[in-house]
């Protein structure tokens, strides 16, 4: 089975071995995946298909990509056919534990290099599509201040998300666009911290 930008027997380590946890081609259903994992912690390809409104081996395919790359692994089950996956858990505690901060880490990798191919494809983009919004600013807010900007962007935007699960709600010539914000404080160094 092939994919676009992707193949089934996708290069081996030395010695044929599976790769190490790295590079693997951004794809929409892999992201949705991984936003799915971070969301339920473990699931299934067949669950993963129903929420998602993909096939379940177009599901399977892709876990089983995202496994063989070392983003995600076979979670603990008890017999059965099905194979529940979450992400990867690391061998040593990470500060954060939660699912969401490893997610974290691998969807900022996938938004760099996302952001890194629309650059060197930009000027063979559509006219219309040969531009993008860039904006970053720097505010003196609380921390429920911080909470209240996040709140309206996460407001402003869900009247669109539904269209990844419901193409006929899309418009036409909708495309994905990504929208990336972090809201973080810049906090003073502490004393005798050397910067």
């Amino acid at each position: 089975m092939t994919e676009e930008g992707v193949n089934a027997s996708a290069p081996t380590g030395a010695g044929g071995s599976a790769p190490a946890a790295g590079h693997l081609p951004e794809h929409q259903v892999r992201r949705a995946l991984l936003e799915l994992l971070a969301e339920v912690g473990t699931v299934t390809a067949t669950v993963a298909a129903e929420r998602l409104g993909y096939s379940s081996g177009l599901c399977s395919f892709h876990l089983r990509q995202l496994a063989r790359y070392g983003h995600i692994e076979e979670a603990p089950h008890v017999g059965g056919r099905a194979r529940p996956w979450r992400l990867r858990q690391e061998e040593a505690a990470p500060a954060d534990p939660s699912p969401a901060a490893g997610f974290g880490q691998l969807a900022r990798g996938l938004e760099d290099e996302s952001y890194q191919r629309w650059l060197t494809r930009r000027d063979r983009a559509p006219l219309a599509w040969q531009r993008d919004e860039a904006f970053s600013a720097v505010v003196y807010l609380t921390p429920e201040e911080m909470g209240t900007v996040a709140e309206a962007v996460r407001r402003t935007l869900a009247p669109y998300q539904d269209r990844e699960q419901r193409p006929a709600e899309r418009p036409a010539g909708a495309e994905p666009v990504a929208l990336i914000a972090r809201l973080f404080p810049l906090l003073p160094e502490a004393a005798g911290e050397d910067g």
